[in-house]
């Protein structure tokens, strides 16, 4: 299409902001981004595929949840360079159950809108974890834990899981299954506060894992970079 070539891609680096708005109320949902395969690929099916830069790909909304966005209308803006969706939303748009991702005031702090899906179920609960780890990080540290994990010093959040993984392999050593399982219960957590730090997301993780399948660990490790 000859209206994708007037899109400002390279001044945005490739990715251009989307406002999603609810096309019967004109709520707006949610702010994400698109490439241009994301938005090629939303014109073609008709419905919303997004660029997500903490999972670095594109993903199809409601993909996991079904909380799918059937594609409305799309107006470009006057700079070339945002999109407008205008949707029907399937379910809600926002991963903590709420139609929309803006409901807290920043003048009040104030949550305006309630939960109307339990999401727990629609994430799998390292994704869960992961992002109840990236609420916590502005939290006072005196009651919070993981804020103090993050705000504390690096080499003492890093010294937490060299030590959860010492007792998680004493726990295989005595073939303690119960111990073993808590530790690496701990251990998971410990990593997902690392990587929350530098905002990796595990599905970051998952897609390398993924990337594995089709070699050999023995050609994996020989690949890789002295």
């Amino acid at each position: 299409m000859k209206i994708l070539e007037k899109i400002e891609w390279e001044k945005m680096d490739d990715l251009i902001p989307v406002i999603t708005q609810d096309s019967s109320s004109n709520e707006v949902l949610m702010l994400a981004y698109v490439n241009k395969e994301a938005l090629e690929l939303t014109l073609k099916n008709g419905f919303a595929h997004y660029f997500s830069r903490s999972k670095q790909r594109i993903w199809k909304k409601g993909e996991s949840s079904n909380h799918t966005q059937k594609i409305v209308d799309i107006f470009l803006d006057c700079d070339n360079d945002t999109l407008l969706f205008k949707v029907i939303q399937e379910g809600v748009a926002c991963h903590t159950g709420r139609k929309s991702c803006f409901f807290t005031n920043i003048q009040n702090e104030k949550i305006v809108e309630d939960v109307l899906v339990d999401t727990s179920k629609t994430y799998s609960v390292i994704d869960s974890l992961y992002h109840t780890i990236q609420e916590r990080k502005n939290e006072d540290t005196t009651k919070s834990y993981t804020a103090k994990l993050l705000k504390g010093d690096t080499n003492s959040m890093l010294k937490k899981i060299v030590e959860e993984a010492g007792e998680f392999c004493f726990a295989i050593k005595d073939k303690n299954k119960d111990e073993a399982i808590y530790e690496a219960a701990d251990i998971t957590y410990h990593i997902l506060v690392a990587m929350a730090s530098l905002n990796i997301d595990p599905d970051r993780v998952k897609q390398e894992l993924k990337r594995r399948f089709s070699i050999s660990g023995i050609e994996e490790k020989n690949s890789r970079k002295k």
